[in-house]
């Protein structure tokens, strides 16, 4: 099932025109990167050139990302990520058709800048951006076609716990500021709303289609 919603969602990609630029979006531990990793081989393979960044490597520096607290919630939402520095380093130079970008300019883990470039990108090739937040109010607007990948936060945190060790409990304090921030965006920006497609990614195996306004 999963290797068929791939191919479909390929199909859809493959059609769009020159620079285009796909959004994969969801809450920590949805299966973002898997997804948009997996969809990047699928047009590789139907003969499509790809870009592929994460929004991760845009993060603002530490004292800006927690300059409310370690522990708030809206910080997180509002102040995790460098959108000037997304548009202006990556997509708007992409999408002008630039042979060279740059898919990242910021470790949060060093807390440093560290830029890299992708250079001889041809005309026709597509980017595919994962990342958290990505149907913002200054974000939906930019992509040609975009991805929300729906997984309840019991399901999420595990995954995440198997990941980075972290407390499997939603609830947990240490989890407070990533939970309520996440809780904010989907109430405030509707990403089930504003995405050209809706995936169930509960099931890693299974994805099904929930919701879509172009597929």
């Amino acid at each position: 099932m999963r290797e068929a919603l791939l191919l479909r969602i390929a199909q859809v990609v493959l059609a769009l025109p020159s620079r285009a630029v796909v959004a994969v979006d969801g809450v920590d531990g949805s299966g973002k990167t898997m997804l948009a990793d997996e969809l990047a081989t699928a047009l590789q393979l139907a003969g499509r050139e790809t870009v592929r960044a994460s929004v991760d490597g845009f993060h603002n520096p530490r004292a800006v990302r927690y300059a409310r607290g370690k522990s708030d919630p809206l910080g997180f939402f509002l102040d995790s990520y460098n959108y000037e520095s997304l548009r202006r380093h990556l997509i708007d130079p992409f999408r002008r058709g630039a042979p060279s970008v740059d898919i990242a300019r910021f470790d949060h883990r060093t807390d440093s800048a560290e830029p890299v470039t992708v250079s001889d990108i041809g005309a026709n090739a597509v980017l595919i951006l994962d990342g958290i937040f990505l149907h913002r109010d200054e974000l939906a607007q930019l992509w040609d076609y975009s991805l929300f990948l729906a997984v309840p936060f019991e399901i999420s945190y595990q995954r995440m716990a198997a990941r980075d060790g972290s407390d499997p409990d939603p609830e947990a304090a240490d989890n407070r500021r990533y939970l309520e921030g996440q809780k904010l965006y989907l109430a405030t920006c509707e990403p089930r709303e504003r995405a050209s497609l809706v995936v169930d990614n509960s099931d890693l195996a299974a994805p099904f289609i929930i919701g879509s306004s172009a597929l």
